[in-house]
C-alpha cells in the first residue's frame, strides 16, 4: 500500500507542498537604486549608522541588499493586514492574491537581509494570517516557524459584534532552526516574584517548588528507587513515573536544603529554585495587553505626540515593539521595519540603544516618522517605554531617498542614460548592477569599486579607444583585472588583453531588471493610510512634507557629490 502510494505521489502534477494564486509565477526584477542621503533632513549625531529612508519599499529594500545581507539582527513589520476595504471593485480570490503579491517579494528581500541568528517578527491579523503563515513556511522553511505569538489587542469586547476579535498575530520566522534558543531572558514581572515564598526561613530567601517527578520513559536505571522522607514517610512511585534526579543527586539536594517536603516532613519532595538566582523569565505565545499594551494605549501615544487630528487607525503600541527587540536583540544590533508607518519600531530601537532603519512610502514619513524620531534624539518624546529606559535623548539618523532609475526610454522608445545622472552616480549604480562594491580610489581613476581583492570596475561616459586601454593597462598590476562599463569602444579594444573586459552601456544591464518602476505598491491601492481625508495634513515648523515620494535630487554641477550610500 505504501509502495502504490509512493509512486501515485511521483507521478503527481505537484512535487511540493505550497500555496498557489494568480501572479505568483510573474518574476519581480527591482532595480538596485543607489541611496541618497538628503542632509537637511538628517538629524543629531552623524554616524549613528540609524537610517531612515523615505522610499518604495521593495525599491529600498533591493537597494539595502547588496550592504546589508545577512547583517539584519531582528526584523519587525506591520504590513496592510488587507480587512477587505482596499479591494472593494475586486473578487475575494484576487483581493487575496494582490496581497500576496504583495507581501511575497519584500518577504524574500527580508529573508536575504536578515543575519543566521536573526528573526522576523510579522504582525497581521485573522484575515491573512493562515495564508501568510504558508507563504512565510515558503519563504523562510518551515523548520524555521518559530511561533504564532497571540498580542491581546483589545481591553474589552468589540459590542458591535456577537463574537469579536480580542487578539492580533505575529508571526515568528528564524533564518536557521531553533534560533530561538538564543532569544534573551523577559525581565522578572511583579506577578512572577508573588509567586516566591520562604514559608521555612530558608537563609536564601524567597523560593518557588517545582515537581521532583519525571516521565518514567525518559529515566535511566538510577531514577528509580523508594525515597524516605524526613517523617519517616517511604514514598514509592507508580510505574509511569521516575524521580527527576538520581538517589546521590537527591541525598545531595536534600542535605543542602533545596529539597521542600511540606510543613510536616510528609510530602512528595519539590526542588527549590531561589528568586536570588533567577537572571530572568521565558516567554510565551500569550501577550496580554497588561504587559505589552492595546490599541488605545498606542493610539493615546500618537496623540501625545502629533495631536488629536494626526492619528493613524492601526499603531502598536511602544510596549509591544521593546518585547520583540527584548527578546530578538542587543544593544548595537540593527533592527529593521520596511512598513515603518508612524516611525514606532525606529522609536523604540533608538531608545534600547539598537540600530534601526526605517523604510516608508507614504508622506507621514515627513509629517509622523521625521519629528517624532527628532524628538527621540532630542529627549523630549518622554513617552512610551522613555521613562522605562531612562531614556534623555541622544543619537541620530541620517534620512535618505532613492535614486532615479539608471535607465528611461527616449522618444524613440529606447533605453537610454537618465540624463539626470552625473559621473559619480552612474558609476556608483553600475558597481551595483555589476555586483562590485563602490570606493573609488584617490590615486587611480579607473579603480572606482572592486568585486574581490584585484577584480575592479570603471564606468565613463566617454568612448574607450585603445589608447585608453593600453595606458590602464601600463598602471595596472600582473594580478590585477577590470570590467570597462562604458557608452561606447572601439571594437579592436576587445583585443588588447584579457585581463581588460569591455561591456556597453545600457545593454549591460538591459534585462537583469524593471527600469522606471518608481511604485510597486500603490498600484495596488493597499498602502493608502487609512486616515480621514478631511482632516488637515500635520505639519510641523521644521518640517516641509512631501505629498509622495520622488526619486533623490541630484546635483547635476558637484560631480563629488558624497551623500551617498553604498
Amino acid at each position: 500500500m505504501q509502495l502504490i502510494s509512493k509512486i501515485y505521489l511521483m507521478n503527481s502534477f505537484y512535487k511540493k507542498l505550497e500555496l498557489g494564486w494568480p501572479g505568483k509565477d510573474l518574476e519581480i526584477k527591482p532595480e538596485p537604486r543607489v541611496l541618497i542621503e538628503d542632509p537637511e533632513k538628517s538629524y543629531g549625531e552623524a554616524n549613528t549608522g540609524n537610517m531612515l529612508i523615505h522610499a518604495d519599499n521593495l525599491l529600498a529594500l533591493k537597494a539595502l541588499e547588496q550592504n546589508f545581507s545577512g547583517k539584519i539582527k531582528c526584523i519587525y513589520i506591520d504590513p496592510p493586514y488587507n480587512t477587505g476595504n482596499a479591494f472593494e471593485h475586486y473578487d475575494d480570490g484576487l483581493e487575496h492574491s494582490m496581497w500576496l503579491n504583495l507581501m511575497k517579494p519584500r518577504l524574500e528581500l527580508l529573508y536575504k537581509l536578515l543575519a543566521n541568528d536573526g528573526s522576523i517578527w510579522i504582525s497581521i491579523d485573522d484575515d491573512e494570517s493562515h495564508y501568510l503563515k504558508v507563504l512565510c513556511d515558503e519563504v523562510f522553511g518551515r523548520r524555521n516557524f518559530i511561533a504564532n505569538v497571540l498580542w491581546q489587542k483589545r481591553t474589552s469586547p468589540d459590542n458591535r459584534l456577537r463574537l469579536g476579535p480580542a487578539h492580533d498575530h505575529i508571526l515568528v520566522y528564524g533564518r536557521i532552526p531553533l534560533i530561538h534558543k538564543n532569544f534573551n531572558q523577559l525581565k522578572i514581572s511583579t506577578t512572577r516574584k508573588n509567586d516566591f515564598k520562604n514559608p521555612d526561613n530558608d537563609p536564601r530567601g524567597p523560593w518557588a517548588s517545582t515537581d521532583c517527578t519525571a516521565q518514567a520513559g525518559h529515566g535511566t536505571s538510577n531514577q528509580f528507587y523508594s525515597l524516605t522522607t524526613p517523617a519517616g514517610r517511604v514514598i514509592n512511585l507508580p510505574d509511569n513515573l521516575c524521580w527527576r534526579f538520581t538517589r546521590e543527586r537527591m541525598d545531595e539536594e536534600i542535605t543542602a536544603g533545596r529539597i521542600w517536603f511540606g510543613k510536616d516532613g510528609k510530602g512528595v519532595p519539590r526542588k527549590k529554585t531561589y528568586l536570588s538566582e533567577i537572571q530572568g523569565q521565558n516567554s510565551w505565545t500569550w501577550w496580554e495587553n497588561s504587559e505589552v499594551g492595546h490599541n488605545q494605549e498606542a493610539k493615546k501615544e500618537i496623540i501625545a505626540l502629533f495631536g488629536g487630528n494626526n492619528t493613524f487607525d492601526t499603531p502598536k503600541p511602544e510596549r509591544l515593539i521593546q518585547r520583540i527587540i527584548q527578546l530578538a536583540s542587543n544593544e548595537g544590533d540593527i533592527v529593521l521595519d520596511s512598513f515603518l508607518g508612524s516611525g514606532t519600531t525606529a522609536a523604540v530601537a533608538h531608545k534600547m540603544g539598537r540600530k534601526w532603519i526605517g523604510i516608508e512610502l507614504g508622506e507621514h514619513c515627513n509629517t509622523h516618522c521625521l519629528p517624532r524620531l527628532k524628538m527621540v534624539c532630542d529627549g523630549t518624546d518622554q513617552g512610551g517605554i522613555s521613562k522605562a529606559q531612562e531614556w534623555k535623548g541622544g543619537g541620530g539618523f541620517k534620512f535618505y531617498g532613492l535614486a532615479p532609475s539608471l535607465l528611461n526610454k527616449d522618444k524613440y522608445n529606447q533605453w537610454v542614460i537618465n540624463p539626470n545622472y552625473n559621473v559619480q552616480l552612474l558609476a556608483a549604480a553600475m558597481a551595483r548592477h555589476e555586483g562590485f562594491t563602490y570606493c573609488p580610489s584617490e590615486t587611480e581613476v579607473w579603480k572606482q569599486g572592486f568585486a574581490t581583492e584585484h577584480h575592479y570596475i570603471f564606468t565613463t561616459t566617454n568612448t574607450i579607444t585603445p589608447d585608453v586601454v593600453e595606458q590602464i593597462l601600463s598602471e595596472m598590476k600582473p594580478e590585477e583585472s577590470l570590467l570597462i562599463c562604458c557608452v561606447a569602444f572601439k571594437v579592436e579594444c576587445d583585443e588588447i588583453s584579457t585581463r581588460i573586459e569591455i561591456r556597453k552601456i545600457p545593454d549591460v544591464i538591459l534585462g537583469k531588471c524593471e527600469f522606471g518602476n518608481e511604485d510597486y505598491c500603490t498600484e495596488t491601492n493597499i498602502i493608502n493610510m487609512p486616515v480621514d481625508p478631511d482632516q488637515p495634513a500635520f505639519v510641523p515648523s521644521y518640517v516641509s512634507p512631501e505629498i509622495k515620494p520622488s526619486p533623490a535630487k541630484i546635483k547635476k554641477e558637484d560631480p563629488t557629490q558624497s551623500k551617498l550610500l553604498f
